[in-house]
Formats: C-alpha cells, structure tokens, sequence
C-alpha cells in the first residue's frame, strides 16, 4: 500500500538506541512548549522557518499551526503515528477475538516498552479498552481517529492492508543493554 502523505508525526527509528529513562521522559514530553534560551531560535520541523518556542516531538519542534495542521481529524488534540495506527488497526480489523494486548505490542511497529506506554495511553484517552483477559477493543472515538490518520498517511479509509503486519514490515527493535563487566562483588539480589 502506498503512501500519500510524509506530513503526519513519526518516531525517531533509533529509539531502541536510548535508554528506558530517557525514552519515558521524551514519550512523557511530546507537545511540551518549549522555549529557546535567549538569543537562540528552534527551526519549526514542518515549515523550517526559527521559532521563538514551538511545541516539542522528540528533539524536533513545530509552531502552534504547524503542530496543529500536523494533527489528524478524529485524533481529538493527540498526535498519532504510524504507531497508533498499527494498535488501533489490529484492534479493529480482529476477526472473531480482540487481539492480546501482548500481540499488538510486539507488532506495533516500535520496541515494546515504547508499544506499552502507547496502549496506556490509547486506553486512557478513551481510543482503546482492554477487557479481562487482556484483549483489546477500539471505541468509537478510537475508529474516528483510526480513520483519520489512515486518511491522512494513505489518503483514503483505513483498510487492513494498511498494517505493518499485513506488509510483512513489522521491525522489533530491541533496546541494547549495557554490558556487565565481571567482578568478585557479590550480587546482593
């Protein structure tokens, strides 16, 4: 499936490269205004023009009508990817059974810790429920957002082909650990 759009928010590809701290720190800051310290200027990532303070996506920054034209209809003020369209997509196009919230972490699209706090968050904003057994259902207003990022990356309605488990494009990074050295301490766990 092809897409029409690059103008929708994206997460860097090398988040697998930072650690977990930092990564829910800069997950937990996305749409912060930020200023520039005086006598300096951010570059608006969507227009390129210097800004004065713009809100803020993983080191990029947009004005306010870049970030808003950057947001999808239906996504009610939260910035979707093509993340969140993966998890709403599986969520809705499940046949038969919701899908296991550990299934659609592990085909989001990103690394699992990130896919989580994503799923949290879909859920707390009302796009997503999870059941007892752990499955996940997408609500109305979750449909109304997966249709408008859908539209916005391929230009039309949201169809299963659109799944980067359907194109067989799934990537899993996984976060690096740091390497222990050997020592003659022992372990106090």
């Amino acid at each position: 499936m092809k897409k029409t759009s690059e103008h929708y928010f994206q997460y860097p590809g090398n988040l697998h490269e930072i650690d977990l701290a930092t990564l829910v720190s800069m997950y937990r800051d996305r749409g912060i205004p930020k200023k520039a310290k005086p006598g300096e200027y951010f570059a608006c990532a969507a227009t390129g023009n210097l800004i004065k303070g713009g809100k803020w996506w993983f080191g990029q920054y947009y004005d306010q009508k870049a970030w808003d034209r950057t947001l999808t209809k239906g996504c009610e003020g939260y910035p979707l990817t093509e993340v969140e369209m993966n998890i709403l997509g599986m969520a809705y196009a499940s046949e038969g059974e919701a899908p296991q919230r550990s299934y659609v972490e592990q085909n989001a699209g990103v690394i699992n810790k990130l896919s989580y706090m994503i799923v949290n968050d879909l859920k707390e904003f009302g796009f997503l429920s999870i059941d007892d057994q752990k499955r996940l259902l997408i609500t109305p207003r979750g449909e109304k957002a997966l249709q408008g990022i859908a539209k916005r990356i391929y230009g039309k309605k949201f169809h299963p082909d659109m799944l980067k488990i359907n194109q067989e494009d799934v990537v899993q990074p996984v976060m690096e650990r740091a390497q222990k050295e050997d020592s003659e301490q022992a372990s106090l766990f």
